[in-house]
């Protein structure tokens, strides 16, 4: 792999002595993503249970083809005010293909131990097997049932955030787009970590940088036709599907996009972050320079991948605070 020579220094040093290994998205077959899953599960068997100061319970909740499941992180210590904690909505990364709430409970278990929060990520069906709408319908559900029943989970339903990485980011942007169009839960706070927001891969970062490290444009076109099919990249595709699509961004929650310099979603996550605020959301936007996708979850002690952490965690306790 060649490396770019904008790559931080602790960054490029850590990947010549580990070089990381982009999705071969030529070779993606289901048997290869069933092999990829499987893989997945059996390292998150392995991972410790979070610490004592937190309380994971999985609840199976009405979704719109059965029941979703939702990974719900509690605070050991019972609340100290009678209002409730703050609520992060959570959705785990992954491509579109990938993933499961587990692989998030640390740094969940984190949030809920630093913010006073309850946590709650949500177990949506993956493409291909299940195509738009099925991921985002599943954590539109998901998101429902989160409000209404906050009390329960000792959590305040003015203080609900919805938020995401990668994937993950992308549908929590089309989640919020989705409650406010059909009326549904009040959000008030979107975070978008590097989201995965445009299927037509048009911007500069995405043909520039299309051999980044980890996720690269043939990783993020299988991800997209894995979603979409054949109509990814065509005029039919619909903004809860790809964000970067919607037309009107107006009324949307409180907005916190960060993205990383040397990443194909540079482009698009700042041109979402842009448009937000012209359409009158509040939005907090950050750059990483150096950086590439996902970097902070790998290299999580190196400087730049703590100024990530830090920057979110800040971002959400300034949302969390009471209004």
């Amino acid at each position: 792999m060649t490396l770019h020579p904008n790559l931080d220094p602790e960054l490029r040093e850590a990947l010549e002595r580990a070089p990381l290994h982009t999705l071969e998205a030529a070779t993606l077959t289901p048997e290869v993503i069933a092999r990829q899953r499987a893989e997945l599960d059996a390292l998150l068997a392995l991972m410790p249970p979070p610490g004592p100061g937190v309380v994971v319970e999985d609840r199976r909740v009405p979704g719109p083809e059965g029941d979703v499941r939702l990974r719900v992180h509690l605070p050991a210590a019972p609340p100290s005010a009678a209002a409730g904690r703050p609520c992060l909505y959570w959705i785990h990364g992954g491509g579109m293909v990938l993933g499961r709430p587990e692989m998030d409970d640390g740094l969940l278990a984190g949030y809920v131990e630093r913010l006073g929060c309850v946590a709650v990520s949500v177990d949506y069906r993956l493409a291909p097997e299940h195509p738009h709408p099925a991921p985002v319908e599943d954590c539109y559900a998901g998101l429902v049932w989160t409000a209404a029943n906050a009390a329960g989970l000792g959590a305040d339903p003015s203080r609900l955030a919805v938020a995401g990485m990668s994937a993950g980011g992308g549908l929590a942007a089309a989640t919020a787009l989705l409650a406010r169009d059909r009326g549904g839960p009040s959000v008030a706070f979107q975070l978008l970590a590097c989201p995965m927001l445009d299927d037509r891969g048009i911007t500069p970062s995405s043909r520039r940088l299309a051999d980044a490290p980890l996720w690269d444009g043939a990783a993020n076109a299988f991800g997209w036709r894995a979603l979409l099919g054949d109509r990814a990249g065509g005029e039919d595709v619909s903004p809860y599907a790809a964000p970067a699509r919607a037309a009107d961004l107006a009324a949307l929650p409180p907005a916190f996009v960060d993205v990383t310099e040397l990443e194909i979603f540079r482009d698009e996550a700042f041109d979402y972050a842009r448009r937000l605020a012209e359409a009158g959301v509040s939005t907090e936007f950050h750059l990483y320079p150096g950086g590439f996708h996902g970097f902070d979850a790998l290299l999580p002690d190196t400087e730049l991948g703590r100024a990530v952490s830090a920057t979110r965690l800040a971002a959400l306790r300034r949302a969390f605070r009471p209004r």
